[in-house]
């Protein structure tokens, strides 16, 4: 198990602990760099740069990907840490040897947290062992040694509230809920990092169509949440927003090799869809890295269970 801390400002801190109903963050970076220290679910900290020097909360990463300015603002809004877009480009451009130009939007790397919990100032922690002060973006550390495993046995307590052992030597992730209160309207937490990272896998464009307006674009899940599904990119597309509709309603499907199915109810019933059906049995576009392509269980789960074939 792995545990990782980041360093950040303390305005940023004081912010959101500020405003508890934020339980999903995006730590930011300046630049758009890449983060592989951790896999969803483990335990990521935030750490206050001197002259705090303390750790000041933590969650768990929900994933990464790089997003302009304006993506992330659009997604997360006051999840980045700042009231608008501006002070948010105010708080990047401190950060680079350049100025952000007025027209400029610049690319950051983006670091999902979800159940964040920030820590009354009465409760913060000293920095973990053996982390240096010129740390500048974080250090990544290994729990299942002896040296710091007590340390963060203590930290990984005070987030999830509860005295459980943990056997931190083995492989360890927090899962998640995927509905908030069950008495309101079903809430998706993690909705807008999965959002997030499935638009940054697949380009920026659609799967099926190859279509780059972004507004219309949605990060569909091949099995749903009420039936057993979860937020992980290898359970995501990325579709135009009729074509994910087309998709849940089982008119569209997708094979283990990632070829497009079109249901011949879409034009018995409809007819029309002869743009799908002219890129029947023609690969979807996937994800460059193939540990983010969709999962082919789920595929099979999805026209089994949803396709119409006849």
């Amino acid at each position: 198990m792995k545990a990782f801390v980041g360093v950040t400002d303390e305005k940023w801190y004081r912010f959101l602990a500020a405003r508890p109903e934020l339980n999903e963050v995006n730590f930011w970076r300046p630049s758009g760099g890449g983060f592989r220290a951790l896999t969803a679910g483990e335990p990521f900290f935030f750490k206050a740069h001197h002259p705090l020097n303390r750790v000041i909360g933590g969650g768990f990463f929900s994933g990464f990907t790089q997003l302009r300015i304006s993506e992330a603002w659009e997604l997360f809004g006051e999840a980045n840490g700042a009231a608008s877009i501006d002070e948010m480009r105010r708080s990047v451009g401190r950060y680079r040897r350049q100025p952000i130009a007025p027209d400029e939007d610049p690319v950051i790397g983006c670091i999902f947290v979800r159940d964040a919990n920030f820590f009354p100032d009465e409760s913060t922690v000293g920095p973990p062992p053996e982390f240096k002060s010129n740390v500048v973006q974080g250090k990544t550390y290994d729990l299942a040694d002896a040296a710091w495993g007590d340390y963060f046995e203590l930290l990984i307590h005070r987030l999830i509230g509860t005295t459980v052992e943990l056997d931190l030597s083995e492989p360890w992730h927090r899962p998640g809920p995927v509905y908030g209160d069950p008495r309101l309207v079903p809430q998706r937490l993690g909705q807008q990092s999965f959002k997030a990272v499935v638009l940054g896998a697949y380009g920026r464009r659609c799967a099926i169509t190859g279509n780059r307006v972004q507004p219309v674009l949605q990060a569909a899940h091949i099995r749903p949440l009420p039936k057993g599904g979860e937020h992980r990119l290898d359970n995501g597309l990325l579709l135009k927003s009729d074509v994910h509709i087309l998709f849940d309603k089982g008119y569209l499907g997708v094979d283990p090799k990632y070829r497009l199915v079109v249901s011949p109810r879409l034009r018995s019933e409809f007819g029309n869809g002869d743009q799908f059906y002219a890129k029947a049995g023609e690969q979807i576009a996937v994800p460059d890295r193939r540990p983010d392509r969709p999962n082919a269980e789920f595929l099979e789960w999805h026209l089994d269970t949803v396709y119409k074939a006849a």
